[in-house]
């Protein structure tokens, strides 16, 4: 289990004191804290036992919501008629161009006069996009020409001339061998040009302790190891500590630009849903990494929203109305991204994802009141994509949220689900997911990003010797083609592509060590570390695109009759399958166990290279926003996959090719190995309402069995 491999990724042999809260900060004493139930995390940070001693589960219905307050309906036809509508017009609402930006870059920002109940933009102009360019100035010149504006001359030259980028740096160590997979589109999407992501800082220790200690604790960190001797590990510990200690005091300097002192925990309710999202307000300030998630906050805010029901601080309108707020704001975050970028992701998105429900480790389910109320957000602001909310599903959660999910879901297709059983097993009753699948324990744990691969077209190299399919350039050197015009044998090709995916991950783990390497040093996130642990686990993010066309076109060699078809260079450009073959995703079998086999495959290979800063290597089976992408450059296959055309999303059958039903398809998944993609493995299913049920009730009811069914492991 991973939780029990977190020892092995200790920084060296540096050994830091254990946190003692000082006289200066004593927060067992703070006002902020009375009516909460004491514990660890009053001697030292520990939010998930704050949480776990305070929150008060939820087993009831949505009758005790609220809509809308005016204000809020006034504050979000102001964005609309704006901003908004102005930006689907034009793409890109405005860029500045003259600013590099940073945590307390911009003057405070505001919506409208009636935005002051959770207030913070990440430039002064709502949807306005800020140039991020220590990630690397080529994408930002691409950007700003795409929107229609000029770059600053002076900035250029900064960027340019002066400092160096994370993409400048990445393309020095790059090797031939990386440079011809990157542009043969074997490997896609890398974060080399853009910032990284994935890493979820601890948004809640803003709230929950407040800046000025956190910053103490960071200076006792490094100072801790001063005497420890020089080596390249101690001095880069003491720099990174020393560049977060500088981020949080920058942290308090942009609170203070819109009125709020936070270096003190938040005493009310309104006050800790305004200081975490400060601490998130500063990491899309002065990051833009490809997933920018906000964790996991229901709970926690929800012990701050009892005890202040409680006190008849606030009413249920207001909980509402704070909460509507906070998502108001994470719907209007941006970044400026090239079209390319957006079409790699299809779309612009940003990944805000929200964590919610599944259970504790005691036994007790984590749906609060606050669970509800930010599902009710999708209600009275209407649908939208982000936050990306994600619910941490299991058959014993409570039947009225279980419900409600499935209500809201129908409505507006703007939830996703997850197995709470195996992410909690795997990385505990604290863990949020970053971006789509992706999980990790919330400041303790970060991942360096890493794409994916095209597992696909690693299939068509190993048939035709390391000669692309598409440009016909002899991108890999040494291996052999397969030879004749007769069908081909299985185990022949199989050996080949184990071969071949050698070189290909080898190859996309080197870039992956190259690329974090680069960002460490030349855009390291320092105020997403900073609220984090001192010493924490570092995950490497691999992945694979690709893997139905790869077991399907498998299974037809194996169980059909499939013959190459040469062009005149004697390249394989196509297929004649004859007789009939299992698809992956109709729970057969013959062609699951292929799927599962080649994920355990790739992860293998994947373990057996040596990851930067010793990350724990994992694996997801994604895509579910570059298919198109990666379709375009991949030829055509066995399984009848054509040339050109978008691959199935994430772990999902083919398209078209799961004629047994969505159960079907979810039991085929369900067969690949989680320990093989402790990154996640991602199926994206579509459900008209009507294919549901004929009543409301009815599809409610419906939704939840099949969510059920999908998420009850085997004991």
């Amino acid at each position: 289990m991973l939780r029990e491999e977190k020892a092995a990724c200790a920084p060296g042999n540096l050994t830091q004191k254990k946190g003692i809260m000082t006289t200066a900060t004593q927060p067992q004493q703070f006002e902020a804290w009375k009516g909460f139930e004491s514990g660890p995390w009053t001697e030292g940070i520990n939010v998930r036992d704050f949480i776990q001693r305070n929150y008060t589960p939820y087993d009831g219905d949505s009758s005790f919501l609220a809509g809308p307050t005016e204000k809020t309906k006034r504050v979000w036809e102001t964005l609309e008629k704006n901003y908004l509508s102005v930006e689907r017009e034009k793409r890109v609402y405005d860029v500045d161009t003259h600013t590099p930006t940073d945590i307390d870059a911009f003057p405070a920002g505001y919506i409208s006069e009636d935005d002051d109940v959770i207030v913070g933009l990440q430039t002064d102009t709502p949807l306005k996009r800020a140039m991020m360019p220590f990630g690397g100035w080529r994408m930002v010149k691409q950007a700003i020409g795409e929107a229609g504006k000029e770059v600053d001359p002076e900035v250029e030259k900064i960027f340019t001339r002066y400092r160096k980028t994370h993409n400048d740096a990445v393309f020095d160590i790059y090797t031939p061998r990386i440079r011809a997979a990157r542009s043969s589109h074997i490997i896609t999407g890398l974060p080399d040009a853009y910032g990284r992501g994935r890493i979820i800082g601890d948004y809640r220790r803003v709230a929950l302790y407040g800046v000025d200690f956190l910053i103490q604790e960071k200076i006792e960190a490094r100072d801790a190891i001063a005497d420890a001797g020089f080596s390249e590990h101690w001095a880069r510990y003491r720099e990174e500590h020393s560049e977060q200690i500088k981020a949080l005091k920058k942290l308090k300097k942009m609170a203070e630009s819109y009125g709020f002192d936070i270096s003190k925990p938040a005493k009310t309710a309104h006050e800790a849903v305004q200081w975490t999202y400060f601490g998130y307000l500063a990491s899309i300030k002065s990051q833009d990494g490809a997933a920018m998630s906000i964790g996991r906050l229901s709970a926690f805010f929800d012990c701050y929203f009892e005890r202040d029901l409680a006190a008849g601080i606030i009413t249920e309108e207001d909980a509402q109305e704070i909460i509507d707020s906070l998502v108001l704001k994470l719907r209007i975050v941006r970044f400026l991204r090239t079209i390319d970028y957006d079409q790699i992701f299809s779309g612009d998105p940003y990944w805000a994802t929200w964590s919610d429900a599944g259970f504790g480790d005691d036994g007790r389910h984590m749906v609060t009141k606050t669970s509800f109320r930010l599902l009710q957000t999708l209600v009275n602001l209407g649908p939208s994509p982000e936050p990306n909310i994600t619910i941490f599903w299991d058959p014993k959660l409570p039947e009225g949220y279980k419900e409600f999910c499935a209500h809201i879901s129908i409505e507006t297709s703007s939830i996703q689900y997850e197995s709470d059983r195996q992410i909690r097993e795997q990385w505990g009753d604290d863990a949020a997911i970053a971006c789509c699948v992706s999980p990790m324990e919330v400041g303790k744990q970060m991942q360096f990003f890493g794409a994916r691969v095209n597992a696909a077209k690693a299939l068509l190299y190993a048939m035709n010797g390391g000669r692309d399919e598409v440009s016909g350039k002899q991108i890999v050197e040494g291996y052999e083609p397969i030879q004749g015009d007769g069908p081909l044998d299985f185990d022949e090709v199989w050996q080949k592509y184990e071969e071949m995916l050698d070189w290909v991950v080898g190859t996309y783990v080197e870039a992956l060590n190259i690329i974090h390497y680069s960002h460490d040093k030349y855009a390291y996130e320092a105020v997403e570390m900073a609220l984090h642990d001192s010493n924490i686990v570092r995950s490497m993010g691999c992945g694979i695109a690709g893997l139905s066309i790869v077991a399907d076109s498998l299974a037809a060699i194996k169980y059909a009759k499939v013959t190459p078809v040469r062009d005149e260079t004697g390249l394989i450009t196509d297929y004649v399958t004859e007789g009939e073959f299992p698809f992956y995703g109709n729970d057969d079998d013959r062609a699951d166990d292929i799927a599962a086999t080649i994920v355990h495959t790739v992860m293998e290979k994947i373990k057996a290279i040596p990851m930067y800063r010793n990350a724990i290597p994992t694996q997801s089976v994604l895509t579910i926003t570059s298919n198109v992408v990666y379709g375009k450059a991949t030829g055509a296959f066995p399984s009848g996959h054509k040339a050109g055309t978008p691959f199935s999303p994430g772990a999902n059958p083919e398209n078209g090719a799961d004629s047994h039903g969505m159960v079907a398809s979810m039991l085929s998944v369900g067969k690949l190995d989680y320990k093989d993609a402790l990154d996640g493995i991602s199926l994206t299913n579509t459900i008209t309402p009507s294919g549901l049920g004929r009543t409301p009730e009815e599809r409610i009811n419906n939704l939840v069995g099949v969510l059920d069914a999908g998420f009850i492991m085997e004991k």
